[in-house]
C-alpha cells in the first residue's frame, strides 16, 4: 500500500479515535462512577495489550532498574490521569475537555524547559504564550456559561494534562528503547487492579445500576480507545515525523466539539471558537521544527536574490 496513503489512514484513525473518546467518557460516567469506570477501561484493554505483545514476542517487563518508573507510569500516567479526566467530565463538556487536553504539547514544551533546561527557539516561546493567553481565555468564557462545579472539572482535566507531561518529560526519557507494548501492558493491568479495589471501597459501585449505553462505552475506551488509539499512534510515528504525528493534538478537538453539539446541542461560544483557532496555532508553533523555518526563510531569501 502507498506509504502516504497508510499514513492518512492511520492519522485520520488516530484523530477520530481520540476524537470520540471524551464523549465516550462522558457518557460512561452517567451511571458508573469514575473511578470504577476507569478501573473496567483498563481491565478490558490489559488483556489485549498484553496479546498483542506476546504475539509479537515483545517483553512484557520493563528492563532491571526500572521499577520505579514502573510504579510512576501505573499510578501516574495511567490510573490517577485517566480517572481524573472521566471525573472532570462530569462538570464540563467533552468538548472544553478535549480542547484542555489539547494542550499537551505546550505543557510538556513547559516542562522541558523549566525542568530540563531544553533549549527553546523564539517562535515556541510565541506559541506557548499564545496557546496559554487562548486557553486561559477559553476557560473564562466557557466557565462563565457553564453550571455549578466546572471550577472542579478545569482543575481535574488541568491536573491531568500536568500528570501525563510529568511522566512524559522525566520518566519517558529514562525509558528510552522500552517498547510502546511493554509501556503500556502491566502499568495499564496495574492501574485497573488498583482503581478497582479503590473504587470498590470509595465509591461502592452498584453494578445493577450502570446501563447499557454506559458499558458500551466503556467497552468502546477499553478496546478502540486502549488498543487501537496506541497502536495506531504508535503506527503514525513510525511512518510521519513526529511534527507531523503530533498535528492530531490540533484535529481531535475538533472532532469531540462536533460530536458535543450533535449528541448534547451543546456549543461553545464565538469568541471561544475563534480562540480556538489562534489556540491550534500556538499549538502549531510549539511543535513546528526549526528546520522547517530555516528552510522557508532561506527559500525566501533565495528567491528575493533573483
Amino acid at each position: 500500500m502507498n506509504p502516504k496513503l497508510v499514513a492518512t489512514l492511520l492519522f485520520a484513525s488516530v484523530c477520530l479515535i481520540w476524537g470520540t473518546t471524551w464523549m465516550a467518557m462522558e457518557i460512561a460516567v452517567h451511571s458508573i462512577p469514575p473511578i470504577t469506570a476507569t478501573g473496567l477501561r483498563f481491565v478490558l484493554a490489559a488483556p489485549l495489550l498484553i496479546l498483542a505483545a506476546r504475539k509479537l514476542n515483545i517483553p512484557l517487563m520493563f528492563p532491571k532498574g526500572k521499577n520505579l518508573e514502573f510504579a510512576l507510569i501505573s499510578v501516574f500516567y495511567f490510573a490517577a490521569p485517566f480517572t481524573l479526566m472521566i471525573f472532570g467530565e462530569q462538570y464540563i463538556s467533552s468538548g472544553l475537555a478535549s480542547i484542555i487536553f489539547a494542550t499537551m504539547p505546550v505543557v510538556v514544551l513547559v516542562f522541558a524547559v523549566l525542568v530540563h533546561r531544553q533549549k527553546v527557539h523564539i517562535h515556541q516561546i510565541a506559541g506557548l504564550a499564545i496557546a496559554l493567553f487562548s486557553l486561559i481565555t477559553i476557560i473564562s468564557n466557557e466557565m462563565g456559561v457553564s453550571a455549578n462545579g466546572s471550577l472542579i472539572g478545569v482543575g481535574a482535566l488541568v491536573l491531568a494534562v500536568f500528570m501525563h507531561a510529568t511522566i512524559y518529560t522525566s520518566v519517558q526519557t529514562r525509558c528510552q528503547g522500552i517498547h510502546v507494548l511493554t509501556y503500556n501492558a502491566l502499568p495499564c493491568l496495574v492501574a485497573a487492579v488498583l482503581l478497582l479495589i479503590v473504587g470498590a471501597f470509595v465509591e461502592q459501585p452498584d453494578f445493577s445500576t450502570f446501563t447499557s449505553t454506559s458499558w458500551l462505552s466503556v467497552i468502546y475506551l477499553g478496546v478502540v480507545a486502549g488498543i487501537g488509539g496506541i497502536m495506531a499512534y504508535f503506527q503514525l510515528n513510525k511512518v510521519a515525523s513526529p511534527f507531523q504525528a503530533s498535528i492530531c493534538f490540533l484535529v481531535f478537538p475538533v472532532i469531540a466539539l462536533g460530536l458535543d453539539s450533535v449528541v448534547n446541542g451543546r456549543t461553545i461560544s464565538h469568541e471561544s471558537l475563534i480562540m480556538m483557532v489562534i489556540l491550534t496555532a500556538g499549538v502549531l508553533l510549539c511543535k513546528l521544527p526549526i528546520e522547517l523555518i530555516r528552510k522557508r526563510f532561506t527559500r525566501t531569501a533565495v528567491n528575493i536574490e533573483k
